[in-house]
């Protein structure tokens, strides 16, 4: 094995630094111009690495979903770097995309909606295949009869009777359905799988099974997930580590077993506490953290803790600067300015605005100087 070889296996297989999504908001019926924009994604970075499950939780709207979408190119990001396995996908040409994107592949929430309900399991599965190799981006040319092998290979693999390939989707259960749309994530025998929600949609009986197909399978392939849940009990059970995402931000990074024994954001604390404990004596003593408010709208440009207007242990300084990810301990990081350095509980509202504006000045400064520099 080379030295530049052996470099990039130990490389994260993907990276995301300051990913941005912003929808634009529009107004006027004839001309149309922009008014604002809906922070979905505002400024996430994390890296996977090959053969592990990054999870992400966060209640509903705090952006996993766009962040996914974000990374599989779907949407294109409003700013930022998704770097998959040495290609930097914002920027990569249509050929460097379509490449990357063999070995990125979507498991969608919904089972109903993500299959065409025009096409038999058949095509379903092979489209895939049949694209790329008519373009010639497979690693060997494959026949009619070597794709129709695959697909029965892989229906069989994931449950599923080969005899059924001629059925349509609405012939099949919910999991079933999500059984066929994991076979076709793995025609192509991609790298990474980006998981949206896929055990949300069904009963419980069926998400366990779909969760020990995808575990088997990890192991059997050495896939890699990036997998996303608001089930906090999911989220424990298939991952390695988990990012926590509230209001567009990830505010909590760690280890799984870490996260779930110690979890340091009071975000993080106020949702695990709001998951129940499958023990009558604890679940009947234990105290759940209830958080004032609603969850606010994520239209405005933020210069403070994204969950300052809810947080039981907010300061004055939290209003006006945005906290950075502070180190915990080895592989565990939380965007808090409780775990800062410095103490910044006695600071009064007008010490941190002051602060905050003196630093915003010397921005400003530092950017005209930069400007001028080039000029």
């Amino acid at each position: 094995m080379s030295d530049a070889t052996a470099m990039k296996e130990r490389q994260p297989l993907l990276v995301v630094k300051d990913l941005k999504q912003h929808f634009p908001i529009d107004a006027g019926l004839v001309f149309k111009k922009q008014v604002g924009a809906i922070r979905a994604v505002d400024g996430i970075s994390f890296s996977v690495n090959a053969g592990e499950t990054l999870g992400i939780v966060g209640e509903s709207g705090c952006g996993k979903s766009t962040s996914i979408r974000s990374i599989a190119q779907l949407y294109k990001p409003t700013s930022g770097s998704i770097v998959f396995n040495g290609t930097e996908l914002t920027t990569a040409s249509e050929k460097d995309l379509l490449l990357a994107r063999r070995d990125i592949q979507m498991i969608f929430q919904d089972p109903y909606a993500s299959l065409d309900p025009r096409m038999t399991v058949r095509s379903i599965i092979s489209e895939p295949l049949v694209i790329y190799n008519k373009r010639g981006l497979l690693d060997k040319p494959m026949s009619a009869i070597d794709i129709e092998t695959r697909v029965e290979e892989l229906m069989e693999r994931v449950g599923l009777n080969k005899a059924f390939k001629n059925r349509y989707p609405h012939e099949f259960s919910g999991g079933q359905r999500q059984r066929i749309g994991i076979a076709r994530a793995l025609a192509l025998s991609p790298k990474i799988i980006l998981a949206d929600e896929p055990v949300s949609a069904l009963d419980v009986s069926i998400q366990a099974q779909i969760l020990n197909l995808l575990t088997d399978l990890q192991k059997e392939m050495g896939l890699t997930y990036l997998f996303i849940a608001h089930d906090l009990a999911v989220i424990e059970y298939i991952s390695t580590r988990v990012a926590v995402m509230y209001l567009g931000k990830i505010v909590e990074l760690s280890k799984a077993e870490d996260l779930y024994m110690k979890p340091m954001h009071p975000y993080t604390r106020a949702l695990l506490s709001a998951a129940p404990i499958p023990d009558p004596k604890v679940e009947r003593t234990r105290q759940r953290i209830i958080l004032s408010g609603d969850v606010p709208s994520p239209d405005k440009e933020r210069t403070g803790c994204y969950f300052y207007d809810r947080c039981p242990n907010k300061m004055p300084w939290c209003s006006c600067h945005i906290p950075p990810m502070f180190k915990i301990s080895e592989g565990h990081e939380c965007a808090c300015w409780l775990y800062d350095s410095t103490d910044h509980a006695g600071q009064s509202m007008e010490e941190a605005e002051a602060d905050a504006l003196a630093s915003l000045r010397a921005k400003e400064t530092a950017g005209s100087d930069i400007g001028a520099e080039r000029k």
